[in-house]
């Protein structure tokens, strides 16, 4: 059984100021900067400490075809785009305006963002509103060819999706047509 931290604010500028009220980590909350996708429109916003809205996040494997953060206003055709725009659905049909997804908003040919983005990874992940674990190898239905079951996923195997499976307060699972297969408390059991 995992044991899990609960975070009370939604926001690491408000974490870090009552966790560190009179340390460097004030400051530093004051400057936490996060790009995050439009449900609306798929177009990204840059947000900057206190602005920084609920959102919601994606946790994945990446595959082919993924888009990064250059290639997100021209991919529409892609596997990746389909995963993009399935996840924005979802989150906005939950009432989510936003959606963080590591591909598309961090510019990975920034040395110092790419930096940036693996140090803040765990925070994100913890202050993110949901979690939706995306399991692109995984079937609801059994008898689909080339699919695995929920224990089987490459999902959990990669070293990333740990912290991604522990930091949010919510995890919910999907299979590769974007098909719910429960929580991570409901898996717990």
């Amino acid at each position: 059984m995992w044991h899990l931290r609960t975070m009370e604010c939604p926001n690491i500028n408000l974490i870090q100021k009552k966790k560190y009220p009179d340390s460097k980590f004030r400051d530093l909350a004051d400057q936490f900067k996060m790009r995050l996708l439009d449900t609306s429109n798929i177009q990204l916003r840059e947000f900057i400490g206190d602005e920084v809205p609920p959102y919601a996040i994606l946790s994945h494997t990446w595959g082919k075809e993924e888009v990064s953060y250059q290639g997100l206003s021209g991919a529409r055709s892609t596997k990746g785009f389909q995963k993009i725009l399935r996840c924005c659905t979802l989150a906005k049909s939950e009432g989510y305006d936003y959606v963080w997804i590591d591909t598309c908003c961090i510019d990975k040919t920034s040395s110092a963002e790419l930096s940036e983005g693996i140090n803040s990874m765990y925070r994100w992940y913890a202050n993110a509103a949901i979690c939706y674990a995306y399991l692109a190898d995984v079937s609801l239905w059994p008898d689909i060819p080339n699919t695995k079951s929920f224990e089987e996923s490459r999902w959990f195997s990669r070293g990333w999706t740990l912290q991604e499976l522990l930091a949010p307060q919510t995890v919910i699972f999907y299979d590769h047509d974007w098909n719910r297969l429960g929580t991570r408390a409901s898996r717990e059991a």
